[in-house]
């Protein structure tokens, strides 16, 4: 159970100050920088599949799942594996291709799955406004997928990136969302992956929001529907918009992984993309401007999606510091270099940012509310 009325398990840090032209919404100060412990940094490619021991009996049933749709598949290495799903980076003929597959057979992860493979399919008919890759083969029933290998190098590395991501990245990143944000597809093609209203509730219920922050959210969601004529305003969002999921490439910015594509009350990959760049917080004032810059109702729905996007966020990560502390050897087991952070660290200290971002989109919120 999440309490609300409980901080982060961390000191208290000094009182920021806003940086000015943020209008109602926060403004992160720039945090200081750490290094990642040598423990918590990913291997390397090997350029190699190990096919060997239990994993690889995996990797194997994940091949053959992908050779049922696509014959002609020759994996040549793991790109990325977690206990949900794997990408195989392989060619199909001449055709670079990357292969991903569903190792949690649960249904929600399947039915995330088979949404994204509704999502490439669509993009045969009806291409969107950036750059996506090509659908190669699909199958909804075994959750395989296998898509074109599109050139590039990835906007960030990590969900929330520890470097600050350079302008030209920005420009970049923010110049895709926008026009994905502006694209309207076919009826139909589309459904909606959020029920605003189920998740407040969630939230509350898990002790995320308060009484007031739940009350709060839902006055600016009931005007929205009444300025709507009983509608909310909707946006198409790619509904992950990390810069992790961004490729940076001459030819210009490349997005994957569609998962969470479909409709949102406007501004949602604004408000997912304010939260992930928390070191920089000239960024976040250009996206607080532009998710403001059509007036109060999208500033509303500005702040509605950052309220659930941080929860989400924070939820997130209060498990991962949880599962980390299960795991972690006994204190001093480990040595841990000078000047590195131990393992966890890194998870608490953003934790403890995000529970600073909240406040300020409470206060943000309920200057909104004052407003209406």
């Amino acid at each position: 159970m999440y309490t609300a009325s409980s901080s982060v398990s961390a000191p208290p840090r000094p009182q920021r100050t806003l940086a000015a032209g943020g209008g109602p919404y926060p403004v992160m100060a720039p945090a200081g920088r750490v290094r990642r412990w040598a423990g918590t940094v990913p291997a390397p490619l090997s350029g190699r599949i190990d096919l060997s021991g239990p994993q690889g009996a995996q990797l194997r049933r994940a091949i053959a799942s992908v050779h049922r749709i696509c014959p002609e598949f020759q994996p040549v290495q793991v790109l990325r594996r977690s206990g949900r799903s794997v990408l195989l980076v392989g060619t199909t003929g001449r055709t670079a291709v990357v292969a991903k597959c569903l190792l949690d057979p649960s249904p929600a992860w399947a039915e995330r799955f088979r949404h994204e493979i509704a999502a490439y399919r669509v993009f045969v008919r009806h291409r969107p406004p950036v750059r996506a890759p090509r659908l190669i083969a699909a199958d909804p029933e075994s959750c395989t997928l296998v898509i074109e290998r599109m050139p590039g190098r990835a906007a960030a590395l990590q969900r929330h990136p520890v470097e600050v991501p350079s302008r030209a990245d920005v420009r970049a990143a923010l110049s895709a969302v926008m026009r994905v944000n502006s694209w309207q597809p076919p009826d139909g093609t589309f459904d909606q992956p959020l029920d605003y209203v189920s998740r407040i509730s969630r939230y509350h219920e898990l002790g995320l929001f308060t009484d007031r922050d739940r009350d709060d959210v839902h006055t600016l969601l009931r005007g929205l529907v009444q300025a709507g004529g009983g509608q909310p305003p909707r946006q198409f969002c790619h509904g992950d918009a990390l810069l992790s999921n961004m490729l940076l490439s001459p030819a210009g910015p490349v997005l994957v992984d569609w998962e969470h594509a479909g409709w949102y009350l406007p501004g949602y990959d604004l408000a997912t993309l304010w939260t992930v760049v928390g070191d920089a917080p000239a960024t976040r004032r250009q996206i607080s401007q532009l998710a403001q810059a059509r007036g109060p109702a999208a500033r509303d729905a500005f702040l509605v999606n950052l309220m659930l996007v941080l929860m989400r966020e924070i939820r997130r990560y209060e498990t991962a510091v949880q599962r980390t502390i299960r795991e972690a050897p006994p204190a001093g087991s480990v040595p841990v270099p000078a000047g590195m952070v131990a393992p966890g660290e890194e998870q608490r200290l953003l934790l403890r940012r995000l529970h600073d971002d909240c406040a300020m989109a409470r206060r943000a919120v309920r200057a909104a509310v004052g407003t209406r």
